[in-house]
């Protein structure tokens, strides 16, 4: 049951998206979405990380995508397939997008999360991200809050890489 982590690429598109409808069902990405992420992920001026989990069989079990502006990132999207969580590959999705906030010299990386998505905020926390805030009705349609994290980067460390033993999660920036 191992996969491997890849680029997104726009054929990617329809196996995320239903993913994504399966795990986020209220504030589902639309397609237009994906595809806008995926043209600010390439060319000298890329922004953006986006990668995807695969099977030996081709199947999509995860995804995952990263903004940056100057020194900040903001985790997008991170989901794990409902058979696939806590095998660890929320942990290994957040890891590589930790490592492109590196890549790109970012100092802070934010994400939000609903406050009731328990199981990822302690992967988050596992991973020294500290809460910070609340948007309140974030996820719409079902007004639900989200939980605002930051993970400060040590300037010595040269990595924003996290642990090695974390479960992995679903959740929805």
């Amino acid at each position: 049951m191992t996969s491997a982590l890849r680029e997104m690429r726009w054929w990617d598109i329809d196996p995320v998206l239903e993913l994504e409808r399966d795990l986020f069902p209220e504030d589902a990405w639309s397609r237009g979405m994906f595809w806008s992420e995926l043209a600010h992920s390439r060319g000298a001026e890329a922004n953006r990380r986006y990668v995807v989990a695969e099977t030996a069989d081709g199947r999509i079990v995860g995804y995952a995508g990263l903004a940056c502006t100057g020194e900040l990132a903001d985790v997008q999207t991170i989901a794990v397939a409902r058979d696939r969580q806590g095998t660890g590959l929320g942990r290994l999705l957040l890891t590589e997008l930790l490592r492109a906030a590196t890549a790109f010299e970012c100092a802070e990386v934010m994400l939000e999360c609903r406050v009731d998505n328990i199981r990822a905020q302690k992967l988050y926390e596992r991973f020294g991200f500290e809460a910070i805030g609340f948007r309140r009705g974030y996820y719409q349609p079902g007004n639900v809050d989200a939980l605002v994290m930051r993970l400060t980067t040590a300037s010595d460390s040269g990595s924003a890489a996290g642990p090695t033993s974390v479960q992995g999660t679903e959740t929805h920036g």
